[in-house]
């Protein structure tokens, strides 16, 4: 439920904070008073569009914090959802804080538990927190989504798989049309890799073959180079009557006779005793390349020819050479993705088998419809009779499509029959504006009572829903508000004496001129002042009949309310005895 709403620098607030408790707390005040502004500020928090116009004027920005307390089954349901989020989890019984602040200029910046978010998770988090429901709330009820979406949540349906569903087969089915329409060019464009494959095929071009052909010929093609500066080489080391070796023999036979003689000459001599043994390697070296490099004309021959037929086929299809494997691997690829697309038989056994996936989800969801309707309509036709109705009828009309639709095989649409012995229409064509608003709160009430308390949102707003009703059907309204309240935290910003008077909390919002601004302030209500305002609500000047008649509901509202509670208590210990 919610907890608290704190609001600084919103409309025509400076600062206010509201503690609000369980059950059901009508908000109230003279005309322009600004009821609303709670409502507006609770949605602004829960992620409704926000512009410089909720800044009071002269102040730099709006900021909105609502702190809610969920309950255990909404905690758990919740916790996935911020897990996924990247919020912390809940902790058992600890709040949750939605914030949003709105500037001078426009900008808006978000939080969920002191952590920085974005507006949508603003919403998406509220959806399962509050349910608001305007004075114009009848008119989303002729929008078929919102009907369905009514309906949906009373039958429990899982709308995410039917959209799963739905989107794979219209995948499939994408994919076949597209096979169909471009077959044609699909049979070109296969030919033309087949034929560019088996190009390739003939080279047979191997990773890394280009490096290491480029390699052998280079080794080839300057066989008898190498062979000529390896034969100079040797001799010049160690195979010439004068080489580089028997010279440096010699130097080393020198300084050995005096090294014992002279110590400075010993560095010089292990120079030239490592320099010797430098060189018999080089020689060495230069014997083995002269023995295994070869003069190959065939094998070049070969190497040319190979590298020609490389060279082809890079400036054939404008790549570099070392770049063929990896083209004839993508050929390849794209042949088998084609092969695939142009295999009509096999996508048609796709498209049947997605869209005989998504008819069995649909199915499923409309045996769902089929059993939540009737139940629904007799609920909505119960409280119509106690709404000033006496006699008329709600249907729930479920139409079948001649073509399957992402949300089923069949629409959806609320059907009225206003009295007795007239025929159910379209909601939408129900003439009294009165007769809607009262419709509306029915449904309202009655799919608010839903029996999945994990699915439940924990507060209920009805702003000024009660619009065009009075007298008996304002009681029955008022009732109505209690009795939800008993179970759900229910908020209800109202003009009515006998919906005000039946709430567990009463909420008085005022406005005054505060140095030459005007200014808004809500504060609870208790006692003779509650006593006030219900008299004032009741229309004409507070007199000592008025504050009587005031009394009075309040007095019978309050036992009414104890006489349900014990008979709710009552039939509760009955049945946990059977």
């Amino acid at each position: 439920m919610l907890r608290r709403l704190t609001l600084r620098d919103f409309v025509i607030v400076t600062s206010l904070e509201v503690d609000l408790s369980g059950g059901f707390t009508a908000l109230t005040g003279e005309t322009g008073a600004g009821k609303s502004i709670l409502i507006d500020a609770l949605q602004l928090a829960l992620g409704s569009r926000g512009d410089a116009g909720v800044v009071r004027e002269g102040t730099a920005r709006a900021d909105i914090s609502a702190e809610f307390e969920p309950s255990a089954e909404l905690a758990a349901l919740l916790a996935p959802w911020l897990e996924e989020a990247g919020f912390d989890s809940l902790e058992p019984g600890a709040p949750l804080l939605l914030r949003r602040v709105v500037d001078s200029q426009g900008k808006s910046r978000a939080w969920i538990n002191g952590s920085t978010a974005t507006v949508s998770q603003l919403r998406e988090l509220g959806e399962h927190l509050v349910d608001i429901h305007g004075q114009h709330a009848w008119q989303s009820l002729t929008r078929a989504d919102a009907v369905r979406a009514l309906v949906d949540a009373q039958a429990g349906v899982d709308t995410s798989s039917l959209q799963q569903a739905w989107q794979a087969r219209r995948e499939a089915q994408r994919r076949l049309d597209e096979a169909r329409s471009k077959q044609a060019d699909l049979e070109r464009e296969r030919e033309r890799l087949q034929w560019q494959i088996s190009e390739l095929d003939k080279l047979q071009p191997q990773a890394d073959e280009w490096d290491e052909l480029n390699t052998e010929h280079q080794r080839l093609s300057h066989g008898q180079a190498i062979l000529d500066a390896a034969r100079l080489a040797l001799d010049a080391v160690s195979e010439a009557d004068t080489n580089a070796e028997s010279l440096t023999s010699r130097a080393i036979d020198a300084l050995d006779e005096v090294a014992g003689v002279e110590p400075h000459l010993a560095n010089a001599l292990e120079v030239l005793r490592e320099a010797q043994a430098q060189l018999q390697d080089a020689a060495h070296s230069l014997n083995s390349a002269l023995h295994h490099t070869e003069l190959d004309p065939d094998r070049l021959a070969e190497l040319d020819n190979r590298m020609s037929a490389w060279m082809s086929l890079a400036r054939r299809y404008r790549r570099p050479p070392q770049e063929l494997p990896a083209l004839l691997q993508s050929w390849k690829q794209e042949l088998t993705e084609l092969d695939a697309a142009t295999d009509l038989a096999a996508l048609e056994r796709e498209a049947q088998q997605a869209h005989k996936a998504w008819l069995d989800v649909a199915k499923t969801v409309s045996k769902q419809r089929a059993q939540a309707a009737p139940a629904m309509a007799e609920a909505v036709t119960a409280a119509m009779q106690d709404l000033g109705m006496a006699g008329g009828r709600f249907e729930v009309a479920l139409v079948k499509q001649d073509e399957p639709q992402a949300y089923g095989l069949e629409n959806i649409e609320f059907l009225v029959a206003g009295h007795a012995g007239s025929t159910p229409r379209p909601l939408g064509k129900v003439a009294s504006g009165g007769e809607l608003s009262r419709l509306a709160l029915a449904i309202a009430v009655t799919t608010s009572q839903r029996a999945d308390e994990a699915a439940q949102v924990g507060t209920l707003i009805f702003d000024e829903i009660d619009s065009g009703v009075g007298g008996a059907v304002a009681d029955t309204v008022g009732r109505l508000m209690q009795r939800l309240g008993r179970e759900r935290q229910v908020m209800a910003v109202t003009h009515l004496a006998q919906v005000a008077a039946c709430a567990h909390q009463h909420l008085l919002v005022s406005k005054a001129l505060s140095q030459g601004q005007t200014v808004s302030d809500i504060r609870e209500v208790q006692g003779e002042a509650r006593v006030h305002e219900v008299a004032r609500m009741l229309g004409g000047a507070i007199t000592d009949t008025s504050r009587a008649h005031a009394q009075a509901m309040l007095t019978s509202a309050v036992a009414h309310d104890e006489e349900a509670r014990a008979d709710g208590s009552k039939a509760k210990r009955r049945k946990e005895a059977a």
